[in-house]
This record gives C-alpha cells, structure tokens and sequence, in this order.
C-alpha cells in the first residue's frame, strides 16, 4: 500500500501526505483509526458474502444502501454484530434469503449494529427465522470516512471507496477486520454519465426506469473488508488487453484496463504498459493470480497506492505527469494482489507480511526487469531506511503492542519487512526460499495467516529449523551491532577475526563479509559465521602469503548489520 516517500517508500505507498527526508515515511494525520481495530469475538458468525445495493447521488454526498448479509453459518451466538459508523442511520432489519422474509429487532451501539437471533426469555430459545443465514439491512447517510465523496480537478461528482484500514464500517454494514474476508456483490445505481468500477468481475450493466445506469460487480474470491471498494465518476477506460494467458487461477488470461480522467489521456499508458509483464512474473514466481481482472484507477486514495483486489486505486496526481506512477509502484501493488489480498495477516501486528512482501516484491520485479545493479541499489536504499528509523529501534517488526494499523505502516513493516526476506532469500538459496513462498502462499490463498504459518512453510521447504532467524529479525527491535579486530598469525599465515556483539540489541546468528586490505593495493572479501553469542573470535577459513594491512567487515547493502573497528 501506499506511497508518498522517496524511491523505496514511496512506491511501498506509506502516506500521502508528503515524504520526511530521503527516505522518510509520512503518516496521513487524516488516516487515523477508527473504532476498534481489535477481531470480532470468535463466535461470531462469519460471513459469506456481501451483497450491496448502493444508490449514489448526482450531487452531494448522501448515499441509500440495502446490503444482504449471507452468514456462513446459522449464527450460535444471541447477537449477530456489524460494524457500521453512526452517521449511517438503519431504517430497516430483516431475516431474508430469497423469497423468505422475517421482521428482525435491532439496536445501535457506537460504532455497531447489533441483531439478535435468539429469543431467552421465559426459558426458552426460540429462532426468529427457521431455514435461512441472511440479514438484510437497510440504511442511509452521508459518509464521514471511507467512502470518500467530492469533485475531480475539474469540479465532476466523484466517488472512490478507500477503506484501508478499518473506514469500511463508515459505508459499508461489515466485519470490518482482515481476519474476517468475504465474498462481495456492488450493485451500484449511479448517474449515466458515470462509470463504475469495484472488485471482480462485472456481471451487468444497463439503465433502469429512471435512466440511471446500474452496474453490478461481483468477487467470488474472499477478501478483506479494507479492499472492498467501488470507485464511480467521468471515468476514461484503457484496456491493456488479456494478460498473463494460462496463469490466471482458472487458467486463463488475465484482462487489465487503466481507468483514468479524459484530461490525463495524452500520459497513457504510460509504465502501465508493463502491467502485463509484472503479473505474468509474479505469477510465475508465485502462483496463478487470484482475482478475475486487475484494474489500475486513478482516484482520491489519500494513500500513493491502495491494492483493493482487482482495483488497484493510485494517487491521482500520479497520473497528472509523465512517469508519475512507475512501475515500482505498480509491482509493489500488484504484488499485494497475492500478498496482503490473497493472503491477509490475521492480525495487525502481522501486517509486514503484507507490506514487507510487496516491498520486496516490487525489488524483486526491479531487478528482473532492470538488473542485479537496480536490485542491490533497492536493498541498500531499505537498509539505510531502516537504519535511520527511530521507530525500528523501540519496536519489533511483529509489533503487538500497537494498536492503531495505521503507526504500523512504518520502516519496519516496509524496508525491514522487506530486507528480511532478502536475508532470507540469501541465508536458504533460492530454491528453498522461493519454494517455500510458494508452499505458503498455496496453503493460506484466499485465508489468513500469520508469521509462524511463513515459518514452517519455509522450513519444510529448507529441511530446517528457522525459529532462530525469525526470533531475532522479526520478534526484537533494532539491527547487528559489532564491533571487530584481528590478529596475524604469521607462522600459520592465517587471520583471527574478534567479533563483539552489541548488548543494546543482543547478539545475532549471521554470515558476515569481511574485507582484507593488503599493502600491494590489493583487496579480498571473505565470508565469516558469526553465532549469537556476545563475544567470539573466528579464524578465517583462508591462508594468506602476506599480513593485511586491515580486516574490516564490510556489511553487504542487504544485511543488516553495523560494524567498527575497534
């Protein structure tokens, strides 16, 4: 998600509001979370899918919607429970699947919606419905969040859903947290001068008896509630033709279009072009895309880039220059279609493995499409984000102890997320790495996961134990801290290495490159295993014919580590 800092982070889409130095991130002060962003009690029944009937103004902001809420299972609490802002004021409530249909009683709570189900008094249970697991509910409202209403450059009415990380409840009657993904239906009655696009595939199109145009998308794949969006307005459409043919989950093609305003069509389609290419990548290196198209929007997403399944929505300056959106940003959302959409954190803490992927993801494209140099350059640049991040320092990467998503979009849910995996990629090799990444993605498609379930996928991809390389980049703040000096051996002609570990961070398990100086000019890099432990020497596993003048570590631009001399 997300962009609005330089180079990396910005593509990685961590703001909107401007960047805070080379490689700053920027915290919308708008963005802030709403209600709880704690999971619905477990009991709570899950839902299957969402189907919204929206009405949208021609002007103003004031919206009707009926939503049919299908439950995956017959409810076993006494209570069904939504999510829904206040302003959005409910009219009606009634157990309804198809042609049956039951008055139900409801109540407001802030923020919630709440149904009962079941009947306790006098002793006994009754049902108010008998075979059906919908609820529909009918509301109206004007939106405070989420569904962000106004007027594009050029004064047109203008909708764009943009609901990260829990603004759905603000438009849309839901379980609104990433543990709960559903199925979702936009039937949305809009002006005729307005196209309409959401999530999946569209399913109809025409007027109704008004002459308004009714347009119906439908996802049949689970998704989280943040990326459960319709955008609506004087929308131009591109399309960039059936992509990435034979790797779509149905094997088939994947059709991509670019929707944009009238105005910007001289700048399409600009690194869009590529589109094609990066999905055909990613799904070969990961798995088939998951969702029935890809859409790529310009919008009013307070964010650089938000990656909805199947309708990405970018910052609309973006698309107001050459070259303002580039494909490093569109790799980092795109690869959110497969990590962060497919495959959701369960919970908040976990969100690196959303945000880490895609930055990695995005590097990973970089140096496919443009080579090892751009690659190394992208890892460097995340090094010395994390580097000089406060933030990295006081809290882990799995970080439990915030409870507002959006301070986690920082340096270490971005660049060391995303250095993590390099690390990763170089500690097992790629054949492990990737086919361990695959393993995972293939067991949580369409579900949720956490950092344990990428663990074993890893390790039963390695043949080996990895909880020591998660422990300590993942679950503990801060970086390697060392400090080093040699001795020369001359009889033996073979070098000592004294490698002391910083006790602010603890001591770290890493492979460390260590370069030697010699006095003709000459330079040698050498790799030395260092083990977790606060002090140790290591004899270097190379002779040499002459003492070096210095023995310095020299961290590669994907470890992260510091090093002096002492």
């Amino acid at each position: 998600m997300r962009a609005a800092a330089a180079r990396v982070l910005a593509r990685s889409a961590l703001g909107a509001l401007g960047a805070l130095g080379t490689m700053g991130v920027a915290h919308p002060a708008a963005a802030q979370a709403v209600g709880s962003a704690s999971p619905p009690d477990p009991r709570q029944p899950m839902v299957e899918r969402y189907e919204y009937t929206i009405t949208l103004p021609d002007t103003g902001a004031h919206i009707d919607v009926s939503a049919l809420v299908r439950l995956a299972s017959y409810p076993t609490v006494d209570t069904v429970i939504f999510d829904l802002d206040d302003a959005m004021k409910v009219t009606n409530v009634v157990f309804m699947c198809d042609d049956e249909l039951e008055q139900a009683r409801w109540s407001r709570e802030p923020g919630r919606l709440l149904v009962p189900v079941r009947d306790r008094s006098g002793g006994a249970v009754r049902h108010p419905w008998t075979q059906t697991n919908c609820i529909r509910i009918v509301y109206d409202g004007v939106p405070t969040d989420g569904l962000i209403i106004g007027t594009d450059a050029k004064g047109r009415w203008q909708a764009f859903g943009d609901n990260f990380p829990n603004r759905a409840r603000h438009w849309l009657v839901s379980q609104d947290h990433p543990s709960r993904k559903a199925k979702v239906t936009f039937r949305v009655i809009a002006s005729v001068d307005h196209a309409v696009v959401a999530n999946g595939a569209l399913v109809e199109e025409g007027l109704d008896t008004r002459g308004r145009r009714v347009t119906t998308w439908r996802e049949d794949r689970p998704i989280p509630t943040y990326g459960m969006v319709i955008a609506a307005g004087p929308l131009a459409m591109l399309s960039l033709g059936r992509t990435a043919c034979g790797l779509a989950e149905d094997g088939g093609c994947v059709p991509q279009a670019v929707w944009f305003a009238n105005d910007v069509r001289a700048f399409m389609p600009g690194e869009f072009a590529r589109a094609g290419q990066i999905v055909e990548f990613f799904a070969r290196t990961i798995g088939p895309y998951p969702y029935e198209k890809l859409g790529h929007l310009q919008s009013s997403t307070r964010y650089g880039g938000m990656e909805n399944p199947s309708a990405i929505f970018y910052f609309d300056r973006g698309f107001r220059r050459a070259g303002g959106i580039d494909d490093g940003l569109i790799a980092h959302e795109t690869a959110h279609q497969w990590f962060g959409d497919a495959v959701t954190e369960r919970e908040w803490a976990h969100i690196w493995l959303s945000e880490g992927f895609a930055t990695f993801f995005a590097a990973l494209w970089a140096q496919q499409a443009h080579g090892d140099t751009t690659y190394a350059r992208e890892l460097a640049d995340m090094r010395t984000a994390v580097l000089r991040a406060p933030i990295v320092a006081k809290h882990a990467v799995i970080d439990s102890v915030e409870v507002d998503p959006n301070k986690l979009l920082n340096e270490n849910s971005y660049p060391k997320g995303g250095l993590v995996l390099a690390m990763l990629r170089d500690e097992l090799g790629d054949s492990a790495f990737f086919g361990g990444l695959r393993r995972y993605y293939a067991a949580h498609r369409h579900g949720n996961a956490l950092t344990q379930d990428l663990q074993a996928a890893l390790e039963a991809a390695a043949g080996r134990p990895l909880g020591w390389f998660f422990d300590q980049w993942l679950r503990r703040p801060g970086w390697a801290q060392l400090r080093t000096a040699f001795t020369w051996d001359a009889a033996a002609h073979r070098v000592t290495l004294r490698v002391e570990q910083d006790a602010r961070f603890g001591a770290y398990r890493l492979t460390l490159p260590v370069e030697l100086e010699f006095a003709d000019g000459s330079k040698r890099v050498e790799r030395v295993a260092v083990d977790a432990v606060a002090s140790q020497s290591v004899v270097l596993p190379s002779s040499f014919t002459s003492a070096p003048i210095a023995v310095r570590c020299a961290p590669s631009q994907r470890l992260l580590a510091t090093c002096a001399a002492q």
